[in-house]
């Protein structure tokens, strides 16, 4: 028997570099399509221009067994081939979308590698079914914290904070109430699907990006306001067919 809740498995700890230097830390996870398979991040954990981060490759944990969870190896994935990304992002009628999919050639994958990845049917469908201030988990690695011994992520509890299937100010996103931190963008927002798939039952709503907050509030004087972006999983769909 799994030794672990499978959506543990479906994240991924993404770590970025500039040759050899390590530039960040960041979450993701595994999307598969007609058999192809995808890391899916946020666009700005692969480049982000404002803030001089430019890494030309990432290294991706992956555990090799699923009885015993301390046996893990690394991928090394190249961002740039030829002198062009090889990643795949998106723009819709709010702008660019902070997403980003990459597809792993599986040859390239550690030997035992244990891959749970989301599919088309795992990303929410009716509406209705997620109401404001339905509760919701985003999994993933907050300031590069996890549980080393297993190299397994940490879940945060959060609220669906805005109208779902609403594009937030006109953005492909929608809003989270939660507690998070620098080095979870990129992490899957999840709700249980116990009538799902019993291999990973669980609904893929959305993939958190950042904290948003009023430019307007003082600090020291106004608390942050607590809420963050997800951009709604459908985006998937442009991204890996």
């Amino acid at each position: 028997m799994p030794a672990v809740e499978p959506l543990l498995l479906a994240a991924a700890r993404i770590s970025t570099f500039d040759g050899d230097r390590i530039a960040t830390g960041a979450s993701g996870f595994f999307f598969e399509h007609d058999e192809r398979l995808f890391l899916v991040t946020s666009r700005h954990v692969l480049v982000d221009a404002p803030t001089g981060h430019h890494p030309n490759r990432i290294e991706v944990m992956l555990h090799t067994s699923e009885t015993n969870l301390t046996e893990s190896a690394t991928m090394s994935l190249w961002l740039y081939e030829g002198g062009k990304s090889v990643w795949r992002q998106a723009q819709d009628s709010g702008g660019e979308v902070d997403v980003a999919a990459l597809e792993i050639d599986r040859s390239v994958l550690p030997a035992n590698a244990i891959v749970r990845p989301f599919k088309f049917s795992h990303v929410q469908g009716p509406l209705a079914e997620v109401g404001i201030g339905r509760p919701v988990l985003v999994v993933g690695f907050p300031l590069g914290f996890y549980d080393t011994l297993h190299n397994l992520p940490v879940a945060r509890h959060a609220a669906i904070a805005s109208a779902f299937g609403v594009r937030f100010q006109g953005q492909g996103y929608f809003l989270t109430d939660a507690r998070m931190h620098r080095g979870a963008s990129g992490a899957p927002v999840v709700m249980q699907d116990p009538g799902g798939d019993p291999a990973l039952p669980w609904k893929l709503l959305g993939i958190h990006s950042a904290g948003l907050d009023m430019r307007t509030r003082e600090a020291g004087v106004d608390e942050s306001l607590g809420l963050n972006c997800a951009w709604y999983a459908d985006i998937l769909r442009a991204l890996t067919q």
